[in-house]
């Protein structure tokens, strides 16, 4: 009963089915619900710049920097060995050994 549920609701008509999708490959990809999700971060990141740009200008200081909403699909780029400071020979020597054994 399961793959045939799976079956009908994956032949249904609304935008986001499998039928839609084949049918309908030139706009299929603007009516998924990621892509609407990126152009709204996208959006909503802009919007918050703005405002920034409009308080720091008012404000006669420089604009803060914004956060973007973070997007599941970007790596985070925030991930740094070691802390903040120097990272120590031994852990720096057991670090590059461990990503050789990778390879």
């Amino acid at each position: 009963m399961g793959a045939f549920s799976s079956f009908v609701k994956g032949i249904t008509t609304d935008y986001e089915s499998a039928l839609w999708r084949t049918t309908h490959e030139d706009t299929a990809i603007w009516s998924t619900t990621l892509k609407t999700n990126a152009l709204l971060a996208d959006i909503y990141d802009m919007l918050a710049q703005i405002n920034s740009n409009m308080v720091g200008g008012f404000g006669h200081k420089k604009a803060s920097k914004i956060k973007p909403i973070p997007r599941p699909w970007l790596a985070d780029k925030s991930k740094h060995i070691g802390g903040k400071g120097a990272l120590p020979k031994n852990e720096l020597r057991k670090w590059i050994e461990k990503r050789m054994k990778r390879r």
